[in-house]
């Protein structure tokens, strides 16, 4: 079986985000870049399936600027085997990223697509459900246990209630959760090798795909600072406040 795993290129997590002087985003000009960790998480279940025997091959995809080879790159040192970018300039939205992925699958023909159940920057959590929707296709989002079976795979999910359990068939989209694995540190003796496995670069254009923005973001800015705790002198004064200044109650 065929796996092709979707990974977006963002600001490390561990980066403190700022917002740019005139509101339009984040400031990315010299920033530590990396891959979602949610996108890292949904590598390394490929790979760990294809240790297993129930996976021939990987593909992993990004849209994005030429700087998203970097992020291709390192899934391709963690064990994906080959790796296909889609060269934009333009903000990819959720539909649009579901519309190219679309188109992909329908050229690789994958048994199996594995995503991140959100990327960390926009945190939509859209793509996979939109594109399992454009896919006719089942899905399973917030995956925390993934097991192929023949033509299904048995999935838990992590819901509000606790955990579900599934049987989709296959093909399908999972998303996956935090609790699923733990990525692999990439070794030095991988990422040279990563250096000569194919990664293709091709345009939305040639998957006949629009990926111009449908949204507009009007202003970004940072939350407000949080004020200093206040003391209580009794129950009476806390309820009070509760409901006359916070008005939480």
């Amino acid at each position: 079986m065929k796996v092709m795993v979707a990974v977006k290129r963002v600001v490390d997590p561990n980066i403190k985000v700022r917002v740019k002087a005139d509101g339009t985003g984040v400031e990315t000009a010299n920033i530590k870049m990396a891959m979602n960790p949610f996108c890292e998480i949904a590598v390394e279940q490929a790979i760990r399936m294809k240790e297993a025997g129930t996976v021939t091959e990987i593909l992993v995809v990004s849209i994005g600027l030429p700087t998203c080879q970097e992020t291709l790159r390192t899934a391709l040192a963690m064990g994906a085997d080959r790796a296909i970018l889609v060269e934009t300039d333009v903000e990819v939205q959720p539909l649009a990223v579901a519309k190219v992925l679309k188109a992909i699958v329908a050229k690789e023909n994958p048994g199996l697509v594995i995503m991140g159940k959100q990327a960390i920057d926009d945190d939509c959590n859209q793509s996979g459900q939109m594109l399992a929707a454009l896919l006719d296709w089942p899905q399973a989002a917030f995956i925390s246990k993934l097991e192929p079976a023949g033509d299904h795979a048995e999935v838990t999910r992590e819901i509000d209630g606790g955990l579900e359990k599934l049987t989709i068939k296959l093909p399908a989209v999972v998303t996956t959760d935090l609790r699923l694995n733990e990525p692999r540190y990439v070794t030095l003796p991988n990422i040279m090798k990563a250096k000569k496995k194919p990664l293709e670069v091709i345009k939305p254009d040639a998957l006949g795909v629009d990926v111009a923005p449908r949204l507009k973001t009007v202003k970004m800015q940072e939350p407000p600072k949080r004020g200093a705790g206040v003391k209580v002198a009794d129950v009476a004064e806390l309820i009070d406040k509760l409901r006359n200044e916070a008005k939480v109650i």
